[in-house]
């Protein structure tokens, strides 16, 4: 295969499983808007921080509200948007449909047609809503068909191995939503505490439901849901599919398909080792964030040894 197929290929599933899970960040917030009290407001500049946008977003607009966050993420002209992130993926489809099932561009060509003319009314958050559900059930359903269809090749291996450190990745983001301050009251002066009560609660169980988790961490931790609990199931539960190490392990498994895998090997080992040893009650307590910021760097590391190994001329 060629290396810059191959990461083609891998940018076409790492760009789809960003939208989905961008998708999912935003329908993070609008689910506890809606389960929230009127007076409980969200500090909407946590998503930006997040989803590592700071700099993009000041340059566009001076206040982080719904709305704007809502154009900034969804149709917005920059690489951090579901709108450019799906012509990403879209171009990447079209150039390797030699090597990838004509149907998977056919999908991603269809959802990204939906989600430009759907994205003018999503400062609407009704509509807004039913868009972001659509575009999360497309993405689901494309990795599907690929999965189905796909020969166990090196094609496949790229598109598991893209899916999977990019999911790792947005699942600590995601985390991220639980360890920030997300709230804040109105009243000059005002301090909102890091967990304000009885919200806690609120907070985490949205945060399961944006990774689809909450019936199974329900099935398997068997506890009221709370930060420590959620924390942990996300990041060090080797079964749930959507959780850190569970895709750092497919990484290690799947890299026996691929030549010349020992510096990226090292990488996703040192990664794991990392997510597992972690004491996640005592991350809550102070530095849950720093940690996470820790985790991404390693992520990034393990993607610049995939881009050296296989994707630079040469390879």
């Amino acid at each position: 295969m060629l290396s810059r197929v191959a990461e083609r290929i891998y940018w076409q599933a790492r760009y789809l499983e960003r939208v989905e899970n961008t998708a999912r960040l935003l329908s993070v917030f609008s689910s506890l808007l809606l389960d929230l009290p009127g007076r409980t407001k969200l500090g909407w500049r946590a998503l930006v921080r997040i989803t590592g946008t700071t700099e993009s977003f000041a340059t566009r607009y001076n206040i982080a509200t719904e709305i704007n966050l809502a154009q900034f993420l969804i149709s917005d002209d920059c690489d951090a948007s579901i709108c450019s992130m799906l012509s990403m993926a879209r171009e990447n489809a079209r150039t390797t449909r030699e090597v990838m099932p004509t149907e998977a561009f056919e999908r991603i060509n269809n959802l990204y047609y939906y989600t430009q003319s759907a994205a003018d009314g999503a400062v609407v958050r009704s509509a807004r809503n039913e868009m972001l559900e659509r575009i999360i059930e497309s993405c689901q359903q494309i990795f599907g068909m690929l999965a189905g269809t796909m020969s166990r090749d090196a094609s496949y291996t790229f598109v598991r191995m893209g899916r999977a450190l990019e999911r790792a990745d947005m699942v600590t983001r995601i985390v991220d939503v639980g360890a920030r301050k997300l709230f804040s009251h109105p009243g000059k002066g005002a301090v909102a505490p890091r967990f304000p009560e009885p919200y806690e609660g609120i907070l985490w169980m949205n945060v399961l439901r944006s990774q689809s988790a909450y019936q199974m961490y329900r099935q398997h931790v068997r506890r009221r849901v709370n930060g420590e609990d959620v924390v942990r199931f996300l990041l060090q539960d080797e079964e749930f599919p959507r959780a850190a190490i569970h895709n750092l392990t497919t990484i290690s498994k799947i890299l026996s398909k691929l030549p010349n895998n020992a510096e990226v090997d090292d990488l996703v080992d040192e990664a794991k080792r990392h997510v597992m040893q972690s004491q996640v009650a005592d991350l809550l307590e102070d530095g849950l964030t720093e940690y996470i910021d820790e985790i991404q760097i390693k992520f990034a590391a393990i993607h610049d040894a995939v881009t050296r190994t296989w994707f630079l001329p040469g390879n």
